[in-house]
């Protein structure tokens, strides 16, 4: 009976999303590096407050060191964009790992954040903004 070949580097593939964004994670074994559209993460996100935003998932599982990830990620601005880098790296830990599910769950980095942007309706300027009422 022919037996199955298993590649030499175990990888995980997830989805990540916010707002208008989507992420495509690949998490692998290795020493922390992290690429985003062919850049280093700092390169990418130039904002600290972005990057830790993005880095979350390790920062709570304490796996900072553990895994590599390269990451495709599209759409949406610089903001989703970190949110939708942060959904992604959490569920591929997930799949990873079973054991870092209860912590990522307990933070709310699974959940998706369903919030999107309210669309413009007639007669407005924007969603909600409207001309100045005038009396006379």
């Amino acid at each position: 009976m022919a037996e199955k070949k298993v590649k030499a580097v175990e990888q995980v593939i997830s989805t990540g999303r916010r707002k208008k964004s989507i992420a495509r994670v690949r998490l692998f074994a290795g020493n922390g590096k992290i690429v985003v559209n062919d850049r280093d993460i700092k390169d990418y996100l130039q904002s600290d407050t972005l990057l830790l935003v993005a880095k979350r998932p390790f920062a709570v599982t304490n796996t900072e060191n553990k895994y590599d990830a390269i990451i495709k990620v599209n759409g949406g601005g610089v903001s989703g964009q970190a949110g939708a880098i942060s959904h992604g790296l959490a569920r591929a830990l997930v799949k990873a790992d079973e054991m870092t599910k209860k912590e990522l769950k307990e933070a709310g980095l699974l959940t998706r954040d369903s919030r999107m942007k309210e669309r413009k309706k007639y007669g407005l300027k924007k969603a909600r903004k409207a001309s100045q009422f005038s009396k006379r």
